[in-house]
């Protein structure tokens, strides 16, 4: 299927495996799934540009699914989100003007290609560390606790104590105070990647949610993916006035998506907060391979 807006050949099957696999897994994981979709999109021969802007525009309908499965089931805290969404707004400007810079100067697909293997690879080995420290605490795998602790717990601890006005409660979460500047330092961190590498960036945001601010990680699937409809949907609208955005793509990863995200909400009910952490732990490096493959070999998946 030939998609003119980007000069791109692209199966309309593949596309929509991949939207509906990405769906499945950011209503499971609370991540845009920018991970996979956007490695997916470069495979296939799509330049990093658009990669970024048209990931950002599949996004938004996703995670609109997604979110309101979650938040029937009780998983979104939308006060948090909402706070999350202004400083996710400035760092994904900031994230779009970076690659702006890169695209004048000819070295953006190089440029964010590495960035994303090093991101990748990063969250899936701090990921792994957490996951382990975690069972090796609590022995047996498959015994729930009366709550979802991580071992990085006394850390969140540590950074709700910080007082540093305005300090706020979110009930939701079972916070009783934390500084509104620490969430959205968070949240402006998680928008930058946004912004440069694609997507939600729950791939940031979601870990971070849960070992620095302390939410529990139902509720932080569930909030990551209500703020990213917000979030990613500004993050489509700038990359689409700078020329980055292929609609026609984004479409047709959507009609697999909104059927993929409603199957992974669903499956956070069957699963407690460590081994949805765990099962994380290998999906960036999915997403890394198919990148490594495309820059080393300079071929794609069609």
């Amino acid at each position: 299927m030939d998609f003119l807006i980007s000069a791109t050949h692209i199966s309309a099957v593949y596309l929509i495996g991949v939207g509906f696999f990405v769906g499945i897994l950011g209503g499971f994981f609370g991540v845009g799934g920018s991970f996979l979709a956007g490695p997916a999109l470069f495979a296939a021969g799509m330049p990093m540009n658009f990669v970024v802007g048209t990931d950002l525009s599949h996004i938004v309908g996703k995670s609109i699914v997604a979110a309101k499965k979650h938040r029937a089931l009780g998983h979104v805290d939308t006060k948090l989100a909402m706070i999350m969404v202004i400083g996710t707004i400035a760092g994904v400007e900031t994230g779009a003007q970076g690659i702006q810079y890169l695209k004048s100067r000819g070295n953006v697909d190089t440029v964010v290609a590495m960035g994303f293997l090093v991101v990748l690879v990063s969250i899936s080995a701090f990921m792994g560390w957490e996951s382990w420290r975690t069972m090796k605490a609590h022995k047996n795998l498959d015994e729930k606790p009366r709550e979802d602790v991580s071992a990085f717990g006394h850390l969140a601890k540590r950074i709700q104590r910080f007082h540093l006005p305005p300090m706020i409660g979110l009930p939701d979460s079972g916070i009783e105070q934390i500084s509104v500047w620490i969430i959205l330092m968070v949240a402006y961190v998680g928008g930058v990647f946004s912004g440069f590498l694609g997507g939600g960036a729950g791939y940031i945001r979601m870990p971070s949610i849960v070992f620095l601010l302390g939410v529990p990680t139902h509720i932080a699937v569930g909030t990551d993916l209500f703020e990213i409809i917000i979030s990613a949907g500004y993050g489509a609208f700038t990359h689409a006035i700078k020329g980055n955005v292929d609609i026609m793509v984004a479409l047709v990863m959507h009609t697999g998506a909104a059927i993929g995200a409603q199957i992974g909400a669903t499956m956070t009910e069957r699963f407690h907060g460590r081994s949805i952490r765990l099962a994380f732990v290998p999906l960036p490096l999915i997403g890394a391979a198919m990148v490594v493959y495309s820059l080393l070999t300079g071929q794609n998946f069609k």
